[in-house]
């Protein structure tokens, strides 16, 4: 295959409702999220997948050419359509070419029109041999066949009498319900429909596999579409049926359609002043009559903490400040005794309020999001401005008066928070009845977001003189109690479990958020430089910092295996890298914000990570990466805060903020430096 990518590379098409299209360079699906059509019933929630993927074959010169791949058990490949790949390119969305035996070269293009719970597919004959005439019986034919389920995405489907095979045509539509329930999938497309029902069993996803979960699926396929391409392009375009913006709300041709979608979906794309601006684009999407931030695909939806970490970068830095807007105002109004939550269930129900630094990072953007439009002369409307710092005060009291899960403001002016049971900071795995890093008591970036968000009610509020002295107070305490002056480095806990004087030293990240990643640096001078060196020193890798240092006996080198195994390791060395931009941003403040320094940087941390936007999840940066060399991506291959820290980096720590966001490239160009805000 002539493509820089890796056969096994992952792409993505986002709907802006949650919904999205993904698959492999190579056109095997190795997950049960990869499909072509999956929809959110409440966006961004309620997500079934619809249509899994496709059989595809081109009929010329008298041989029948597979152009699709699938994977069955135990591990058999078949057909070998990923052989014929000659290329494929990903912006502006996903495209391939295939060469035939023949020498015929077929072109096959997908991508997901903006708010819009559809796909739309075109292929076409680039060229055909020389020798080769256009009468009848040499035309270039193509076959599909969809492969259909109708299924919550997160389950898997197996063959069963209930599935309903019969279509309902309409010209060119043709219309399957599969099951009651379950939105319906209704197919426009220029193409010759044969309804000719059958099974394919035993389709075998290998990362579900290595994630020690089922890992098999049986599909339905209710026909076949087919087309002469020699006749003119072919086009099909899948759309959920029932959703509120269905594609039969566009029109009834279907090449006039396409064609349609094409040029504004091009059009909307070429808009985003690059593509690292528009793959951030995949993470914003409706929820309700605003918008929210999906944490990661293919599995996550949107959780408060990754919220107000990811929008700085995805929103704020990049200027999207009427999308900021949105988001921050929504959440406003659901502040419980001081908390947001973290997480409304995939499947409606009570909000989750199990975070305590959500809320903090909360005032956080709150604060960015204001300084961008005081810096760009913006003025923020007087009620929005109520609403968000009303919402800032609320968090600031709750916390104050004491909330859940023992969060509260101790005598000494620091945050303490937690209990048996309840897993509250980011290191947030529980297995079970097992809380892998409790951390009870203070762990040390509550202290840095504490004071930060007192710092920032200093700067908006009117009775600013109380916030200072709060503050102050737990500056004082937080450096005489977080020295760990035996290593050179902060506590990662004092007060252990609420008992005085008990102190964790485990060496882990969460201390660079003291120095660099927040607007107000708790601690500075050589401290401060001890901490960022020590940092890079044990927890720096090309991925990310590393959650927990080699050298202590709970290091885990690997994310793998099954969900202990993984969840286990999810904290205790698996590298982050969205923690790259507190990084940067920390070791830029103790080595000194000068030119030479932001280049050494750029090309020392934020290449190796740039870098790996053609690795995994094509266009976007991975949830997590083994702790160990060679550093393999896990997790969510598309993940939003880890994409919106290096879109800070890119536009608000080392560059100009009167320079003007460049392509891609930029990213690894050693002439594009900038200053520090």
């Amino acid at each position: 295959m002539g493509s820089k990518f890796s056969s096994t590379a992952e792409w993505l098409e986002a709907d802006g409702l949650g919904g999205f299209a993904s698959g492999t360079v190579c056109g095997r699906r190795t997950r049960r999220y990869h499909a072509l059509l999956l929809a959110a019933t409440t966006p961004p929630t309620g997500r079934v997948v619809l249509v899994n993927g496709i059989e595809a074959w081109i009929e010329a010169s008298g041989d029948i050419c597979p152009i699709s791949s699938q994977l069955y058990a135990p591990h058999v490949i078949h057909p070998d359509g990923d052989r014929r790949i000659e290329s494929f390119e990903r912006e502006p969305w996903p495209r391939w070419v295939f060469r035939l035996e023949s020498g015929h070269r077929i072109e096959q293009e997908i991508f997901v029109p903006h708010e819009r719970a559809a796909v739309a597919i075109r292929w076409r004959l680039l060229d055909q041999p020389e020798s080769e005439t256009l009468y009848a019986a040499d035309a270039v034919w193509l076959t599909v066949r969809p492969l259909v389920s109708g299924r919550d995405y997160h389950s898997m489907h197996h063959e069963n009498q209930a599935f309903r095979f019969a279509a309902e045509t309409n010209g060119q539509c043709v219309t399957w319900q599969p099951y009651d329930g379950v939105p319906g999938v209704r197919v426009l497309s220029n193409a010759t429909y044969r309804e000719t029902p059958i099974w394919y069993r035993n389709f075998f996803y290998e990362r579900e596999a290595e994630r020690g979960l089922d890992a098999t699926e049986d599909l339905a396929s209710p026909g076949e579409f087919r087309w002469n391409l020699t006749a003119g392009d072919a086009v099909w375009l899948a759309s959920a049926v029932g959703l509120p913006k269905s594609l039969a709300e566009i029109g009834a041709d279907a090449l006039t359609t396409f064609q349609s979608l094409r040029l504004r979906e091009a059009g909307r794309r070429a808009a985003f002043a690059a593509p690292i601006e528009r793959a951030a684009d995949a993470y914003i999407v409706l929820r309700g009559e605003g918008r929210t931030i999906v944490a990661g695909y293919p599995w996550f939806t949107d959780w408060g903490r990754d919220t107000f970490i990811a929008i700085r970068g995805l929103c704020i830095a990049t200027g999207r400040l009427d999308v900021a807007r949105e988001i921050l105002l929504a959440w406003a109004g659901v502040v419980s005794e001081g908390m947001l939550p973290n997480r409304f269930p995939d499947s409606g129900g009570t909000p989750e309020f199990n975070s305590v630094d959500a809320s903090l990072w909360y005032v956080v953007a709150v604060h960015e999001y204001l300084s961008a439009n005081t810096a760009s002369d913006a003025a923020v409307e007087a009620g929005d401005r109520q609403a968000l710092l009303s919402a800032v005060r609320a968090i600031l009291e709750g916390y104050i008066r004491g909330t859940r899960y023992r969060i509260h403001v101790e005598a000494d002016g620091l945050l303490a928070a937690g209990e048996q049971g309840v897993q509250l900071t980011w290191m947030d795995v529980k297995i079970g009845d097992w809380v892998v890093t409790p951390r009870i008591g203070k762990p040390v970036e509550l202290q840095a977001l504490w004071l930060n968000a007192l710092w920032i009610a200093e700067r908006w509020m009117v009775d600013a003189g109380e916030w200072g002295s709060l503050r102050e107070g737990g500056q004082d305490s937080f450096a005489r109690r977080f020295w760990n002056a035996e290593r050179g480095c902060l506590f990662d806990v004092v007060d252990v479990n609420h008992e005085p004087g008990g102190m964790d030293a485990a060496l882990r990240p969460n201390q660079i958020l003291a120095v660099g990643g927040l607007p107000l640096a708790i601690l500075d001078g050589p401290r401060a430089k001890q901490v960022v060196d020590l940092v890079e020193q044990k927890l720096w890798t090309p991925l990310g910092l590393r959650s927990l240092s080699p050298d202590d006996t709970a290091y885990r080198p690997h994310y793998q295996g099954g969900v202990w195994e993984r969840d286990s390791a999810y904290h205790q060395g698996t590298a982050w890298p969205w923690l790259v931009g507190p990084f940067v941003e920390a070791w830029l403040r103790v080595h000194g914000n000068t030119p030479e320094n932001r280049q050494a940087a750029r090309v020392r941390f934020v290449q190796p990570l740039a870098a790996h936007l053609d690795d995994a999840g094509l266009g976007h940066i991975a949830e997590i990466a083994d702790g160990d060399p060679p550093h393999t991506p896990r997790g969510c291959p598309f993940q939003a805060w880890s994409l919106g820290e290096l879109l800070r980096l890119e536009n608000a720590v080392l560059r100009e903020q009167t320079a003007p966001l460049d392509h891609l490239a930029s990213l690894n160009s050693p002439a594009l430096v900038g200053a520090n805000r």
